[in-house]
């Protein structure tokens, strides 16, 4: 950020107390940068306390909410400029955000927090319970969490088998041990198949693989129009005569809080198809 501009900011800071008005009731005023935490911060936090999303969660193919619940709240860049315009109490990011950009928010003041991706159900409880005391909403927190346990609780299968079971994202990526969707398809009733095949995080399946030891189930995690994910919708996959393929929205892959409401309520339905 350049010098003039950074003392602008510090000057407005300066005298965002008589500007921002009177704070939310019962608690900071927040604004959210990351698609995960925008939708657990919309449900967890007072109204009127969000003072914005990220400008992803009004993009269908990034965001993990409702695209009608999104459009309710004004949507920020990322800026510096843009954000300190919105005299935020708390800023909440992602662990990505560019240090440059952190010490511009801390010259000015602002406080922020930094959440990154949930690897389990667990974690994701914790973030939620994070968000909801930092938003001075304790109750609205557990009443989320509250939410997913049940959601889970409903998606357990009353078998105890578990088909093989293989999310195929773009390019034939695969999700694997140490994400949020494998723990999912652990408490919905399925193995993962790429985790058994020693695939990690972000490997590659081709295809070929994938035909010469096809799972019961492949998940297909993309986007059937693009190109790139023609694969996944490959005719020779129609004659894995023993393999069935779902389509999996990739909108459940990454987030939790109340995404893993959808992801379980989703992997419970084809749960019961492969059954």
């Amino acid at each position: 950020m350049k010098r003039a501009g950074l003392f602008g900011l510090l000057a407005l800071a300066a005298c965002a107390p008589a500007q921002r008005g009177e704070a939310p009731r019962g608690g900071p005023a927040i604004v959210s940068l990351n698609p995960c935490t925008d939708a657990i911060l919309a449900e967890v936090a007072a109204p009127g306390q969000l003072r914005a999303i990220s400008h992803h969660s009004q993009d269908a193919a990034a965001s993990s909410m409702d695209l009608a619940a999104a459009q309710a709240f004004p949507a920020a860049g990322g800026s510096v400029e843009e954000v300190a315009a919105l005299y935020p109490d708390v800023v909440v990011t992602g662990t990505f955000t560019p240090p440059a950009t952190l010490d511009a928010f801390a010259r000015l003041g602002i406080r922020v927090e930094q959440v990154g991706i949930a690897g389990t159900v667990a974690e994701s409880q914790a973030q939620v319970r994070r968000l909801a005391a930092l938003a001075g909403q304790p109750a609205r927190g557990e009443a989320l969490v509250g939410r997913i346990e049940a959601a889970l609780v409903a998606a357990t299968p009353p078998d105890a088998g578990r088909p093989s079971a293989i999310v195929w994202q773009s390019g034939g990526m695969v999700p694997g041990e140490g994400t949020l969707i494998a723990d999912l398809l652990r408490r919905t009733g399925f193995g993962n198949a790429a985790a058994a095949r020693g695939l990690r995080q972000a490997d590659l399946l081709p295809l070929e693989a994938m035909l010469a030891d096809p799972p019961r189930l492949i998940l297909a995690a993309g986007n059937p129009s693009s190109g790139e994910d023609r694969m996944l919708s490959h005719p020779a996959l129609a004659r894995l005569t023993s393999t069935r393929t779902e389509r999996l929205d990739p909108s459940l892959l990454w987030c939790g809080g109340p995404t893993i409401i959808r992801a379980a309520n989703r992997l419970a339905q084809v749960r019961k198809a492969v059954r």
